[in-house]
């Protein structure tokens, strides 16, 4: 049995190298001829261009007869034969339209409407500082209350008689006052209602418009009528007066017309003396 050791294996019992390059190999990144059968695109010798809005196009398409012309011959780049030219030319010709008239005359028309609605504008400004229109009052001048009768636990009735003021405080606007409604309240119930005549009126004058309220056998809850009488026992009654009345304003040939609301509390005496001891009243626009 030899003590020696094992030889280490020869340089030529190692992995030989393949006899074939690789692939991918400088001379076939640089020198692979243009018109290789795996090749299935042409390579492109223009840079693409940068993109634009799309524009219609046509496309018209001319065939060159093969037996009139001879294909082109094939240029060279650099020593090496390139693509050859195919036989069929695109021309590329842009499409022309033209605005359809309808379409001119909505924007001649959306145009003079724009034109219109300035000029309008414009116009409303100079009449509003010019004229300053003001918000008419309504205001209670006096009142009478002579008659409070309870018919039954729940039926009551009462004649009240208003000295109603009508205020027209424009410089330049005259106003007409339409559909005039005064109604009587007690602690939010309705008990009278009355109307009156349209009439018109000057810039800076009042009216006093005579209204008279009268309640016939007016049904009223328990609590109400449990609370009137003890308003009457104190000689303090507070009602609540509410108007509605359309103003129809004019200025030459510009007429325009708005609601108005107006509201009144008062505090009278126990009839048959029934004096108006002090009001509040306010109006306010819709």
């Amino acid at each position: 049995m030899s003590n020696q050791l094992p030889l280490p294996p020869s340089p030529q019992s190692q992995a030989q190298p393949p006899e074939t390059p690789p692939w991918n190999t400088p001379s076939s990144k640089w020198f692979t001829p243009i018109n290789t059968p795996w090749r299935t695109t042409p390579r492109s010798t223009q840079s693409s261009p940068a993109p634009t809005t799309p524009v219609p196009l046509t496309e018209v398409i001319v065939s060159k007869s093969p037996l009139s012309q001879k294909s082109p011959a094939t240029p060279k780049l650099n020593g090496m034969e390139s693509q050859p030219l195919n036989d069929t030319m695109i021309l590329l010709q842009l499409r022309t339209t033209r605005t359809n008239p309808w379409i001119w005359c909505g924007a001649a028309l959306c145009f003079i409407f724009s034109i219109l609605l300035i000029i309008f504008g414009i116009a409303t400004l100079i009449l509003f500082f010019a004229v300053r229109p003001r918000t008419p009052v309504f205001d209670i001048s006096n009142a009478k209350l002579s008659t409070i009768y309870f018919e039954s636990p729940v039926y009551f009735n009462g004649d009240m008689l208003l000295l109603v003021n009508f205020t027209n405080p424009n410089k330049k606007l005259d106003v007409r006052f339409d559909e005039v409604s005064i109604e009587l309240w007690f602690s939010n119930q309705k008990i009278a209602t009355q109307h009156v005549l349209p009439f018109s009126q000057r810039n800076r004058k009042t009216r006093l418009e005579p209204i008279r309220l009268i309640s016939n056998l007016v049904f009223l809850p328990v609590n109400h009528i449990v609370e009137m009488r003890r308003q009457v026992m104190t000689n303090q009654i507070y009602y609540e007066i509410r108007s509605v009345f359309r103003v129809k304003a004019v200025f030459g040939i510009i007429h325009y017309s708005y609601w108005l609301h107006g509201s009144c509390q008062l505090q009278l005496n126990s009839p048959p003396t029934g004096g108006l001891v002090s009001r509040n009243c306010t109006t306010k626009r819709w």
